[in-house]
């Protein structure tokens, strides 16, 4: 694929618009900075972008009658043994060789640090189930506790009326996840907090019955809670969900999956995915950071593919109580290959780190420098807007299409509201980043449906796009629904924590000029959704 501008521009020239747009994360109200000048991108920790002292009151005469989320699961550790066994080995080989620096003899045991954490990650947490790769970490419960608090806090009159009338007037609080275990976890963290605060809730806590059955021919029952087609849409297989009656209302998520499954193999994609470390920029930014580590020489030796590395071989962690122990192999599919892809797996050790200050007690930003981290940001960012973002405009909304049905999900959930249906009083909904990225991208929120054509490339200069923004750790997306004495419903958006625009084509429902609430009908028709 031939290469455009932005990429055959020097290495000073992309790291000069990274700074220009990334300090300000794409620009906009909507684009607060997160973290800024640390480069996590979507392994930034969970900060909320607004203070709630700002936020604006309901108009006069209206209450808040119903509240909902989703929400990206905590910070995490690794999800699994790759980046940090590829980096091992490619450390243990320049050690073997004498081939280290000063630094660079700091990074082995640092690494194995972050390894033997993600080995015992949830041991003896209460919570946690099952210890190992993929787990939240503290900084996720921790935000997951929070984000809780705030919510009730923000909704008190709310929710300490439904508390009162738990007996009399039961409404539920229902809660759903995607079944993945950090999802599962997020919200049992989330809904501890709830309770804790205000102990009245619980036995409105409510946990749905997973749809079924599927696949008709052979039905995989799923715990209560679970919902796939909502929560894990970007994923779903044959085994547990398949869809084969097209009259089934769960038969186009099903279509829309695969069909996003199929794009991830799209050769388009992997042209792209291909072009973004295979610039001279990714060689120039490879070779600052390694040759900080290792002498020249062995540096000279993975550029010219004479070394090359990857996530093998096993290794054997027991907590330090003796209690449990973790055996894991590597399965040899992280490789290393180039300057540019062995300095990227160590931006991948880099930007977790923060998340697991409590358990590997590691500091990574010494061994990538802040321009280095800056541009490996870029290409984080690069991958993921190519992957489950926005996207290449002439494929349309492959990336995001399957999100219709939590779209839907919500404007059902304020249909019941304003018909009168107070049954719930609260939905919460626990997911990952493949979920809450084509959700906003399908929302339409401002700075985050800017497709790419073909012929180019997604920059820092020609697309606002960013991962910082639209899915950090515990990212999420809230509605609060208030309504008058004469049954009138106007919504409000927060995204991250911060009151949002819904789609610039959705400004004349906004129930003043300059207001973030929504009148709900004049909203329901712009998004389309029509009423069951």
């Amino acid at each position: 694929m031939a290469r455009i501008s932005t990429f055959q521009r020097p290495f000073a020239y992309i790291l000069g618009s990274i700074a220009l747009t990334l300090a300000g994360c794409g620009g906009g109200d909507d684009a607060p900075s997160a973290s800024p000048n640390l480069y996590y991108q979507t392994k930034t920790p969970y900060s909320p972008q607004q203070s709630a002292a700002t936020y604006e009151a309901p108009p006069s005469g209206y209450s808040t009658v119903y509240t909902q989320l989703m929400a990206r699961h905590g910070s995490r550790g690794l999800s699994s043994l790759k980046y940090d066994l590829a980096v091992y080995n490619m450390w243990k080989k320049a050690s073997d060789d004498g081939a280290l620096t000063t630094l660079g003899a700091q990074l082995g045991p640092d690494v194995l640090k972050i390894m033997k954490a993600n080995f015992l990650l949830g041991y003896n947490v209460a919570g946690i189930s099952k210890p190992g790769y993929g787990n939240e970490t503290q900084v996720g419960i921790a935000e997951h506790t929070q984000l809780a608090q705030r919510m009730l806090s923000r909704n008190a009159a709310l929710f300490t009326q439904a508390g009162a009338a738990a007996s009399s007037s039961p409404r539920q609080i229902v809660v759903v996840t995607s079944g993945v275990d950090r999802a599962v976890d997020s919200g049992a963290f989330f809904v501890k907090s709830l309770l804790a605060a205000q102990t009245n809730l619980t036995s409105l806590v409510n946990y749905p019955a997973a749809p079924a059955p599927y696949p008709a021919a052979a039905p995989v029952a799923q715990p209560a809670g679970t919902n796939h087609f909502l929560l894990y849409f970007h994923k779903l297989v044959a085994a547990t969900d398949l869809v084969t009656n097209p009259a089934d209302p769960l038969y186009q998520t099903y279509q829309d999956s695969q069909a996003f499954q199929n794009w991830l193999k799209d050769s388009d994609l992997a042209a792209k995915q291909a072009a973004i470390l295979a610039d001279p920029a990714a060689k120039t930014a490879g070779r600052t950071v390694l040759e900080r580590l290792f002498t020249k020489a062995f540096v000279d030796k993975i550029e010219a593919g004479t070394y090359s590395f990857a996530n093998t071989g096993s290794f054997t962690y027991t907590s330090d109580d003796g209690k449990f122990t973790s055996t894991l192999a590597g399965d040899g599919k992280t490789g290393i290959t180039n300057l540019g892809e062995a300095a990227s797996l160590l931006y991948e050790l880099y930007v977790i780190a923060p998340a697991m200050k409590s358990e590997a007690n590691v500091d990574f930003s010494g061994y990538m420098p802040l321009a280095q981290a800056q541009y490996f940001a870029f290409t984080q960012d690069a991958s993921d807007f190519y992957k489950m973002g926005p996207g290449i405009t002439e494929k349309g909304s492959v990336t995001w299409k399957m999100a219709q049905i939590l779209e839907d999900d919500f404007f059902t959930e304020v249909d019941a509201i304003a018909k009168g249906n107070l049954g719930h009083v609260a939905k919460l909904r626990f997911a990952h980043a493949e979920i809450v990225i084509p959700f906003a991208s399908k929302m339409g929120l401002k700075n985050v449906l800017q497709q790419q054509p073909l012929a180019t490339l997604y920059s820092y200069a020609n697309n606002p796009w960013r991962g910082d923004y639209v899915a950090p750790m515990a990212a999420n997306m809230q509605w609060d629904v208030v309504k008058n004495s004469s049954g009138s419903v106007l919504v409000k958006m927060l995204y991250n924590e911060k009151e949002t625009d819904f789609k610039a084509a959705c400004d004349s429902a906004r129930f003043a000029t300059g207001s973030h609430y929504y009148d709900y009908a004049k909203l329901k028709t712009c998004y389309g959704h029509t009423s069951l």
